[in-house]
């Protein structure tokens, strides 16, 4: 009992510094947080003024390289009319269209291969070599297939997501612990309990790594596509200014794109933080001490 007492009475004695410690990493934590914040948003505002005054004063030819002014000018402009907005919409939509489609697809496929052996021999050869493949250098034999349609566009995005999630989520499954697997099974997991509560949350991690893989190379085939078999979207744009000379309105399409690629990413990573919450609060943590 009075060693109890005594040691109630040096934590109450303590608290006041456990408090102030606290408060203090508190802060440093904002402090960095901001700190981040501030450097992430000057580094681009520096490099452009850079550019600026680089294209102004003839360090940089300016017929090749628009300034960021010139370049914010004629976006304006294209918005205005209407015309940046067509390219726009037309490349979200086959692009969402295509990454969820092929993100589906392929979570249930690497889902399937990882609980299955059987399939996974069969299946697992054939997709290594396939996904090797440029998927660009498919486009033509879709093109064939379905003509100057949408789904050649819509499928070319599919295609290459689908590869990433089904190799991303085979391997989430393969990597689980066979004691989580044996402790489950001792408890009467089986079937689609087993699914539910062990196979899909030990895979979530290396899901969403792989939409996040995926949703950067969703935009760059997306991008070549348009390229090649589109007349409209940001790809078609960026390559039909550059065959017309218009630098300014080039640039103007390769800034949304890297807009529209920054969004996806940005949205996957929201989709993760509400899937995998304790990564994030135990990530946080060990920022906020660097």
């Amino acid at each position: 009992m009075t060693n109890t007492t005594a040691d109630r009475t040096a934590a109450k004695a303590n608290q006041p510094e456990l408090d102030a410690a606290i408060r203090r990493e508190y802060r440093q934590g904002v402090r960095l947080r901001y700190r981040d914040v501030l450097l992430s948003t000057l580094t681009p505002v520096l490099l452009l003024a850079l550019w600026e005054v680089a294209a102004r004063t003839g360090a940089l030819d300016a017929r090749l390289f628009t300034p960021p002014s010139l370049i914010a000018q004629q976006a304006w402009n294209m918005l205005l009319s209407g015309e940046l907005w067509t390219h726009t919409s037309a490349t979200i939509a086959r692009l969402m269209a295509g990454f969820l489609l092929g993100a589906v697809a392929g979570i249930l496929a690497g889902l399937l291969m990882g609980v299955w052996r059987p399939l996974r021999a069969a299946l697992g050869p054939t997709f290594t070599a396939l996904y090797a493949l440029p998927k660009i250098a498919i486009v033509p034999l879709l093109l064939l297939i379905f003509g100057l349609t949408e789904t050649p566009k819509v499928l070319s995005v599919a295609i290459s997501v689908f590869f990433v999630m089904q190799i991303n989520t085979l391997a989430g499954i393969v990597q689980i612990d066979s004691r989580v697997l044996e402790a489950a099974r001792a408890y009467k997991a089986s079937g689609l309990k087993l699914f539910r509560y062990v196979l899909l949350p030990g895979a979530t991690p290396a899901i969403m790594t792989g939409l996040r893989v995926a949703a950067g190379m969703s935009v760059i085939v997306i991008t070549a596509v348009e390229f090649v078999a589109s007349n409209n979207g940001l790809g078609y744009l960026i390559w039909n200014s550059w065959q017309l000379f218009q630098p300014s309105k080039m640039y103007v399409g390769l800034i949304v794109v890297s807009l529209v690629g920054a969004g996806v990413t940005a949205l996957i990573i929201l989709l993760e933080r509400a899937a995998l919450p304790w990564k994030y609060k135990s990530g946080s943590k060990k920022k906020d001490r660097k």
